[in-house]
Protein backbone atom coordinates (compact mmCIF):
# COMPACT_ATOMS: atom_id res chain seq x y z
CA UNK A 1 0.00 0.00 0.00
CA UNK A 2 2.70 2.62 0.92
CA UNK A 3 4.23 1.88 -2.32
CA UNK A 4 1.12 2.17 -4.28
CA UNK A 5 0.24 5.52 -2.59
CA UNK A 6 3.91 7.01 -3.60
CA UNK A 7 2.81 6.76 -7.54
CA UNK A 8 0.46 9.20 -8.40
CA UNK A 9 -2.11 7.29 -10.33
CA UNK A 10 -2.12 3.99 -8.15
CA UNK A 11 -4.48 3.46 -4.70
CA UNK A 12 -2.87 1.80 -1.58
CA UNK A 13 -6.79 1.02 -1.15
CA UNK A 14 -6.50 -0.57 -4.33
CA UNK A 15 -4.02 -2.99 -2.82
CA UNK A 16 -6.16 -3.43 0.28
CA UNK A 17 -8.99 -4.78 -1.08
CA UNK A 18 -7.36 -6.99 -3.25
CA UNK A 19 -5.41 -8.33 -0.32
CA UNK A 20 -8.56 -9.12 1.24
CA UNK A 21 -8.05 -6.75 4.08
CA UNK A 22 -10.34 -3.29 3.19
CA UNK A 23 -13.31 -4.18 4.85
CA UNK A 24 -11.62 -4.47 7.83
CA UNK A 25 -9.07 -1.73 7.57
CA UNK A 26 -12.28 0.69 7.37
CA UNK A 27 -14.39 -0.70 10.04
CA UNK A 28 -10.90 -0.76 12.36
CA UNK A 29 -10.69 3.24 11.51
CA UNK A 30 -14.30 3.68 12.24
CA UNK A 31 -13.12 2.43 15.66
CA UNK A 32 -11.31 4.95 17.03
CA UNK A 33 -14.21 7.26 18.46
CA UNK A 34 -14.81 9.13 21.51
CA UNK A 35 -16.97 6.37 22.68
CA UNK A 36 -13.76 3.78 22.93
CA UNK A 37 -11.56 6.42 23.64
CA UNK A 38 -13.65 7.50 26.87
CA UNK A 39 -13.94 3.85 28.00
CA UNK A 40 -9.91 3.57 28.54
CA UNK A 41 -10.59 5.20 32.11
CA UNK A 42 -12.83 2.36 33.30
CA UNK A 43 -11.68 -0.41 30.87
CA UNK A 44 -8.20 -0.07 30.84
CA UNK A 45 -5.99 0.19 28.11
CA UNK A 46 -5.67 -3.66 26.86
CA UNK A 47 -9.76 -3.27 26.46
CA UNK A 48 -9.45 -0.48 24.41
CA UNK A 49 -6.34 -1.90 21.88
CA UNK A 50 -8.75 -5.43 21.81
CA UNK A 51 -11.24 -2.54 20.77
CA UNK A 52 -9.39 -0.83 17.88
CA UNK A 53 -7.68 -4.09 16.39
CA UNK A 54 -4.35 -2.44 17.81
CA UNK A 55 -2.21 -5.13 16.70
CA UNK A 56 -3.50 -4.91 12.82
CA UNK A 57 -3.44 -1.27 12.52
CA UNK A 58 -0.09 -1.25 13.87
CA UNK A 59 1.02 -4.04 11.59
CA UNK A 60 -0.39 -2.26 8.57
CA UNK A 61 0.94 1.30 9.49
CA UNK A 62 4.22 0.66 10.24
CA UNK A 63 4.51 -1.29 6.54
CA UNK A 64 3.04 1.58 5.08
CA UNK A 65 5.55 3.96 6.64
CA UNK A 66 8.68 1.72 6.36
CA UNK A 67 7.92 1.38 2.38
CA UNK A 68 6.96 5.04 1.77
CA UNK A 69 10.13 6.13 3.73
CA UNK A 70 12.54 3.66 1.92
CA UNK A 71 10.48 3.89 -1.45
CA UNK A 72 9.74 7.28 -1.91
CA UNK A 73 12.99 8.85 -2.74
CA UNK A 74 13.62 5.59 -5.48
CA UNK A 75 10.29 6.08 -7.16
CA UNK A 76 9.87 10.26 -7.36
CA UNK A 77 13.60 9.75 -8.29
CA UNK A 78 12.26 7.46 -11.25
CA UNK A 79 9.32 9.66 -11.98
CA UNK A 80 11.02 12.91 -12.07
CA UNK A 81 13.84 11.74 -14.52
CA UNK A 82 14.06 14.23 -17.32
CA UNK A 83 12.59 12.43 -20.80
CA UNK A 84 11.30 9.00 -21.24
CA UNK A 85 13.51 6.50 -19.61
CA UNK A 86 12.97 2.80 -19.42
CA UNK A 87 12.63 2.59 -15.66
CA UNK A 88 9.78 4.81 -15.62
CA UNK A 89 7.42 2.55 -18.90
CA UNK A 90 8.49 -0.10 -16.26
CA UNK A 91 7.17 1.16 -13.00
CA UNK A 92 4.01 2.55 -15.22
CA UNK A 93 3.92 -0.44 -16.85
CA UNK A 94 3.95 -2.79 -13.43
CA UNK A 95 1.05 -0.59 -12.36
CA UNK A 96 -0.84 -0.63 -15.23
CA UNK A 97 -0.84 -4.71 -15.34
CA UNK A 98 -1.95 -4.45 -11.86
CA UNK A 99 -4.70 -2.18 -12.04
CA UNK A 100 -6.28 -3.84 -14.93
CA UNK A 101 -6.41 -7.38 -12.95
CA UNK A 102 -7.74 -5.13 -9.77
CA UNK A 103 -11.09 -4.23 -12.47
CA UNK A 104 -10.98 -7.68 -12.85
CA UNK A 105 -11.08 -8.62 -9.28
CA UNK A 106 -13.27 -6.28 -7.71
CA UNK A 107 -15.97 -6.67 -11.00
CA UNK A 108 -15.99 -10.24 -10.26
CA UNK A 109 -17.41 -9.22 -6.52
CA UNK A 110 -20.33 -7.83 -7.64
CA UNK A 111 -23.25 -9.92 -6.88
CA UNK A 112 -25.78 -9.03 -10.10
CA UNK A 113 -25.52 -6.25 -12.51
CA UNK A 114 -28.14 -4.31 -13.21
CA UNK A 115 -28.69 -1.10 -14.53
CA UNK A 116 -27.70 0.62 -11.12
CA UNK A 117 -24.45 -1.21 -11.09
CA UNK A 118 -23.86 -0.25 -14.51
CA UNK A 119 -24.55 3.48 -14.14
CA UNK A 120 -22.15 3.39 -10.77
CA UNK A 121 -19.48 1.63 -12.79
CA UNK A 122 -19.77 4.59 -15.45
CA UNK A 123 -20.30 7.34 -13.21
CA UNK A 124 -16.72 6.24 -11.54
CA UNK A 125 -15.01 5.40 -14.34
CA UNK A 126 -15.97 9.16 -15.21
CA UNK A 127 -14.76 10.80 -12.23
CA UNK A 128 -11.66 9.52 -12.26
CA UNK A 129 -10.81 10.24 -15.90
CA UNK A 130 -12.12 13.44 -14.95
CA UNK A 131 -9.40 13.69 -11.74
CA UNK A 132 -6.11 12.63 -14.44
CA UNK A 133 -6.97 15.07 -17.07
CA UNK A 134 -7.63 18.16 -14.51
CA UNK A 135 -5.14 20.95 -14.52
CA UNK A 136 -2.07 20.61 -12.21
CA UNK A 137 -1.95 23.70 -9.25
CA UNK A 138 1.61 25.51 -9.01
CA UNK A 139 3.26 24.27 -5.85
CA UNK A 140 2.67 25.47 -2.46
CA UNK A 141 3.38 24.54 1.50
CA UNK A 142 1.44 26.80 4.00
CA UNK A 143 0.53 24.75 6.58
CA UNK A 144 -3.28 25.46 6.55
CA UNK A 145 -3.20 24.35 2.93
CA UNK A 146 -1.05 21.27 3.76
CA UNK A 147 -3.68 20.22 6.53
CA UNK A 148 -6.38 19.95 3.39
CA UNK A 149 -4.26 18.70 1.68
CA UNK A 150 -3.61 15.53 3.41
CA UNK A 151 -7.09 15.44 4.43
CA UNK A 152 -8.44 15.42 0.83
CA UNK A 153 -5.31 13.20 -0.43
CA UNK A 154 -5.94 10.37 2.50
CA UNK A 155 -9.77 10.27 1.71
CA UNK A 156 -8.07 9.27 -2.04
CA UNK A 157 -5.89 7.12 -0.90
CA UNK A 158 -8.32 4.86 1.06
CA UNK A 159 -10.60 4.60 -2.84
CA UNK A 160 -9.23 1.55 -4.96
CA UNK A 161 -8.85 3.39 -8.17
CA UNK A 162 -8.42 6.88 -7.14
CA UNK A 163 -4.81 8.44 -6.45
CA UNK A 164 -3.70 9.98 -3.10
CA UNK A 165 -0.60 11.07 -4.29
CA UNK A 166 -2.37 11.90 -7.68
CA UNK A 167 -4.48 14.81 -5.97
CA UNK A 168 -1.56 15.66 -4.18
CA UNK A 169 -0.01 16.62 -7.87
CA UNK A 170 -3.34 18.15 -8.82
CA UNK A 171 -3.24 20.23 -5.55
CA UNK A 172 0.27 21.21 -6.38
CA UNK A 173 1.35 19.61 -2.87
CA UNK A 174 3.07 16.24 -4.37
CA UNK A 175 6.63 17.80 -4.53
CA UNK A 176 6.53 20.00 -1.39
CA UNK A 177 5.60 16.85 -0.02
CA UNK A 178 7.41 14.34 -1.16
CA UNK A 179 10.54 16.72 -0.30
CA UNK A 180 9.60 16.59 3.37
CA UNK A 181 9.58 13.12 3.29
CA UNK A 182 13.47 12.87 1.26
CA UNK A 183 14.90 15.83 3.71
CA UNK A 184 13.39 14.21 6.96
CA UNK A 185 15.01 10.60 5.79
CA UNK A 186 18.24 12.08 4.79
CA UNK A 187 18.27 14.33 8.39
CA UNK A 188 17.82 11.07 10.08
CA UNK A 189 20.55 9.11 8.36
CA UNK A 190 22.97 12.21 9.27
CA UNK A 191 21.56 12.76 13.25
CA UNK A 192 20.83 16.50 12.24
CA UNK A 193 18.19 16.78 15.05
CA UNK A 194 17.40 20.14 14.36
CA UNK A 195 16.60 19.37 10.67
CA UNK A 196 13.96 17.11 12.27
CA UNK A 197 12.79 18.98 14.26
CA UNK A 198 12.17 21.78 11.72
CA UNK A 199 10.64 19.23 9.59
CA UNK A 200 8.63 18.33 11.81
CA UNK A 201 5.54 21.08 12.12
CA UNK A 202 4.88 20.94 8.10
CA UNK A 203 4.68 16.90 8.73
CA UNK A 204 3.33 17.07 12.03
CA UNK A 205 0.46 19.54 10.46
CA UNK A 206 0.09 17.49 6.92
CA UNK A 207 -0.49 13.99 8.92
CA UNK A 208 -3.07 15.64 11.21
CA UNK A 209 -4.97 16.44 8.23
CA UNK A 210 -4.44 13.08 7.19
CA UNK A 211 -6.08 11.67 10.55
CA UNK A 212 -8.89 13.62 10.09
CA UNK A 213 -9.45 12.96 6.46
CA UNK A 214 -9.05 9.04 7.70
CA UNK A 215 -11.19 9.02 10.44
CA UNK A 216 -14.25 11.24 8.44
CA UNK A 217 -14.25 9.23 5.41
CA UNK A 218 -13.80 5.80 6.72
CA UNK A 219 -17.47 6.31 7.94
CA UNK A 220 -18.83 7.02 5.14
CA UNK A 221 -17.05 4.47 2.64
CA UNK A 222 -18.16 1.93 5.74
CA UNK A 223 -21.77 3.07 5.53
CA UNK A 224 -22.01 2.75 1.76
CA UNK A 225 -20.22 -0.93 1.95
CA UNK A 226 -23.17 -1.58 4.36
CA UNK A 227 -26.28 -0.54 3.06
CA UNK A 228 -25.24 -0.32 -0.71
CA UNK A 229 -22.49 -2.85 -1.04
CA UNK A 230 -22.78 -3.75 -4.85
CA UNK A 231 -23.70 0.17 -6.18
CA UNK A 232 -20.19 0.50 -4.52
CA UNK A 233 -18.00 -1.83 -5.94
CA UNK A 234 -19.27 -1.58 -9.16
CA UNK A 235 -18.13 2.70 -8.71
CA UNK A 236 -15.11 1.43 -7.21
CA UNK A 237 -14.54 -0.51 -10.47
CA UNK A 238 -15.48 2.58 -12.36
CA UNK A 239 -12.71 4.17 -10.55
CA UNK A 240 -10.28 2.01 -11.47
CA UNK A 241 -11.05 1.51 -14.97
CA UNK A 242 -11.09 5.61 -15.32
CA UNK A 243 -7.41 5.67 -13.44
CA UNK A 244 -6.24 3.75 -16.05
CA UNK A 245 -5.43 6.90 -18.48
CA UNK A 246 -3.73 8.64 -16.11
CA UNK A 247 -0.63 5.15 -15.96
CA UNK A 248 -0.13 4.37 -19.57
CA UNK A 249 3.00 3.53 -19.89
CA UNK A 250 3.82 5.54 -23.16
CA UNK A 251 2.87 9.62 -23.48
CA UNK A 252 3.62 12.61 -25.66
CA UNK A 253 4.71 15.62 -23.26
CA UNK A 254 2.09 18.69 -24.37
CA UNK A 255 3.42 20.93 -21.65
CA UNK A 256 5.70 21.16 -18.69
CA UNK A 257 6.80 23.31 -15.65
CA UNK A 258 10.14 23.65 -13.73
CA UNK A 259 10.18 22.62 -9.85
CA UNK A 260 12.03 24.35 -7.12
CA UNK A 261 14.84 22.02 -7.99
CA UNK A 262 15.01 23.07 -11.18
CA UNK A 263 13.67 19.92 -12.27
CA UNK A 264 11.37 19.72 -15.60
CA UNK A 265 7.54 18.20 -14.68
CA UNK A 266 5.12 17.32 -17.29
CA UNK A 267 1.58 18.93 -16.76
CA UNK A 268 0.19 17.98 -19.30
CA UNK A 269 0.36 14.82 -21.44
CA UNK A 270 -1.18 12.83 -24.43
CA UNK A 271 -1.42 8.44 -24.59
CA UNK A 272 0.01 7.41 -27.51
CA UNK A 273 0.80 4.11 -28.91
CA UNK A 274 4.07 2.69 -28.52
CA UNK A 275 4.94 2.49 -32.40
CA UNK A 276 4.05 6.69 -32.25
CA UNK A 277 6.23 7.10 -29.12
CA UNK A 278 9.17 5.60 -31.24
CA UNK A 279 8.67 7.89 -34.46
CA UNK A 280 8.23 10.83 -31.61
CA UNK A 281 10.97 10.44 -29.17
CA UNK A 282 13.63 8.81 -31.76
CA UNK A 283 13.99 5.82 -28.66
CA UNK A 284 12.94 2.10 -28.22
CA UNK A 285 9.56 2.06 -26.26
CA UNK A 286 10.65 -0.97 -24.47
CA UNK A 287 7.25 -2.56 -25.68
CA UNK A 288 8.78 -6.51 -24.32
CA UNK A 289 9.89 -5.17 -20.87
CA UNK A 290 6.50 -3.19 -20.24
CA UNK A 291 4.09 -6.43 -21.36
CA UNK A 292 6.84 -8.49 -18.96
CA UNK A 293 6.25 -5.45 -16.11
CA UNK A 294 2.58 -5.84 -16.63
CA UNK A 295 2.70 -9.50 -16.49
CA UNK A 296 3.97 -9.08 -13.25
CA UNK A 297 2.28 -6.70 -11.71
CA UNK A 298 -0.75 -8.84 -13.23
CA UNK A 299 0.26 -11.51 -10.61
CA UNK A 300 1.02 -9.60 -8.56
CA UNK A 301 -2.91 -9.41 -7.70
CA UNK A 302 -3.62 -12.85 -7.78
CA UNK A 303 -0.60 -13.33 -5.58
CA UNK A 304 -2.08 -11.35 -3.02
CA UNK A 305 -5.64 -11.80 -3.73
CA UNK A 306 -4.11 -16.08 -2.24
CA UNK A 307 -2.35 -14.25 0.60
CA UNK A 308 -5.86 -12.49 1.70
CA UNK A 309 -7.81 -15.81 1.65
CA UNK A 310 -4.91 -17.26 3.46
CA UNK A 311 -5.08 -14.39 5.87
CA UNK A 312 -9.36 -14.48 6.14
CA UNK A 313 -8.76 -18.79 6.50
CA UNK A 314 -6.22 -18.43 9.64
CA UNK A 315 -8.70 -15.96 11.15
Amino acid sequence: MGAADVVPGVSGGTIAFISGIYEELLNTIKAFNWSNIKQIKSNGLISFWKRVNGNFIVALFAGIGTSILSLASLISGILEEEGQTSQKIALWSFFFGLIIASVIYIAKQVKGWTYKEFLGLILGGAVAYYITIASVAENSDGMLFLFFAGALAISAMILPGISGSFILVLLGAYQPVIGMVKSAVLALKAGELMGLLALGIPIGVFAAGCLTGLLSFSRLLSWLFKKQENITLATLTGFMVGSLNKIWPWKEVLDTRTNSDGIIIPTVTSNISPSSFELMYGMDSYLFSAVGFSVIGFIVVFGLEFLGNKFKNEQ
